[in-house]
């Protein structure tokens, strides 16, 4: 089965499961249609069911094509820089250009960058924080589908690495939001106040950071 939209071809993947009693459409990061469903759902039901969420559909193909936008190129900071692969350096920065060598391990590179600023930032957040908390401890890794955890019984805050990548003003949001997990464990409405009071146009950032 095949989307197509702006003369492009999308592949539709149906998977039923005999489990499944709703059916969820979903583009993924390789921009194809994935369909689950209960096995005893038609094929021609899946077809008129994908032809009446068309409009939902493609705004997750572009939301799905923004972000990869966002992702091309080397971002530092927020900041993107077009690659030129050179072999007198292991990194320099020129304006709009950044020169890498390639065999340079760029996430070791990223993380060495990564953790004086990010301890840096988590104590300005910290000693700034509304609320008596406990002084967590720092962990950066690599991570695919979160920004951030919080560890609440061993007061540990765990930063995606991803962030190095973005202004200091969204790793400042992710710190401030796992903060106050230390109070707050669930995403409640005291939560979410407890990080506008620290975070005030928290929401407009959530927003920014669905593009990347």
């Amino acid at each position: 089965m095949k989307f197509t939209y702006q003369d492009k071809e999308y592949d539709v993947v149906i998977d039923k499961k005999k489990t499944t009693k709703n059916t969820y459409i979903r583009v993924k990061d390789n921009n194809i249609i994935y369909v689950t469903t209960n096995f005893l759902v038609s094929e021609k039901a899946i077809k008129k069911l994908i032809d009446s969420n068309e409009k939902s559909i493609i705004r997750m193909i572009n939301a799905k094509e923004k972000k990869k936008a966002n992702n091309q190129g080397f971002y530092y900071l927020g900041k993107c820089y077009e690659i030129v692969y050179v072999d007198y350096c292991d990194i320099s920065f020129g304006d709009v250009k950044v020169f890498l060598n390639k065999n340079l391990d760029i996430d070791k590179w990223y993380k060495n960058k990564a953790k004086d600023l990010f301890q840096k930032h988590l104590d300005l957040m910290y000693n700034n924080f509304s609320r008596n908390i406990p002084y967590p401890s720092l962990r950066i890794r690599k991570m695919t589908s979160r920004w951030g955890v919080c560890n609440i019984k061993t007061k540990t805050v765990t930063l995606n690495l991803e962030l190095i990548k973005r202004d200091t003003k969204y790793l400042d949001y992710v710190i401030i939001h796992e903060l106050s997990h230390l109070l707050e464990a669930n995403h409640s409405a005291k939560f979410w106040l407890l990080v506008e009071e620290n975070y005030p146009n928290y929401k407009e950032i959530r927003k920014q950071m669905k593009d990347f």
